[in-house]
């Protein structure tokens, strides 16, 4: 199975400015998927950004960038039609696409080359999703409302043991596609699920996210 690797990188960041270039524990955030991008068995890596200061740290750690449009840079812009402009855009073909999103800075090779062997080894499969298991006071039997200043909810209280696992996407650190069906979608028909950690699910999205992936990153070392 030939794979194609995409990184979509934009520039803007509401949350965190200039996140993706951002340095965490020493190197910028997307460094940490590029090197466990190359470290992969994808056969091919490429970034898609509007940014020329993403776009030179890619090329430093020797990563294709392929400019994407205005139009596709927006914050509404959602995931799919980067993709597709990235493989309308090279001049090979490929029989999957995988999605790797660069604020997951603690998924590494080990998870991107369990998540592909998973896919191929399944002939049936149309797509593949990196998953975590909902927390149990998370599931709707815990959920409580408040009305006034008093909380509402499921009276008969359950044991964790009593209450069916869910799955949830974690923050996409991994999505695989197959490449015929990505002009429907990014996953889809029959999904595969790809199990990881709490810790290595971690989706970097706001300060908080940041300072316990730093603290996780120093202590590693």
């Amino acid at each position: 199975m030939k794979t194609l690797g995409i990184i979509p990188a934009r520039g803007g960041s509401k949350g965190i400015p200039k996140k993706n270039i951002k340095l965490l524990n020493g190197k910028p955030l997307i460094a940490y998927t590029l090197e466990a991008a190359l470290s992969s068995t994808i056969d091919r890596v490429v970034v898609s950004t509007d940014c020329q200061e993403i776009a030179q740290v890619a090329k430093q750690f020797g990563v294709e960038v392929i400019i994407r449009p205005s139009e596709l840079a927006k914050d509404s812009t959602p995931t799919l039609p980067v993709l597709q402009h990235i493989v309308n855009n090279i001049n090979e073909t490929f029989d999957a696409v995988v999605t790797l999103q660069p604020t997951s800075p603690l998924r590494v090779a080990k998870h991107i080359n369990e998540a592909i062997e998973l896919f191929k080894n399944d002939d049936m499969a149309d797509s593949l999703v990196s998953v975590i298991e909902v927390p149990h006071n998370y599931m709707p039997e815990k959920l409580m409302d408040i009305k006034g200043k008093y909380l509402v909810g499921n009276s008969e209280a359950k044991r964790r043991q009593e209450i069916n696992r869910a799955y949830a996407r974690n923050g996409a650190a991994i999505y695989i596609t197959k490449a015929s069906r990505l002009d429907k979608y990014i996953f889809g028909g029959n999904i595969l699920p790809y199990f990881m950690s709490k810790i290595n699910s971690i989706d970097v999205d706001y300060i908080e996210d940041w300072e316990i992936v730093e603290c996780l990153l120093k202590n590693r070392h």
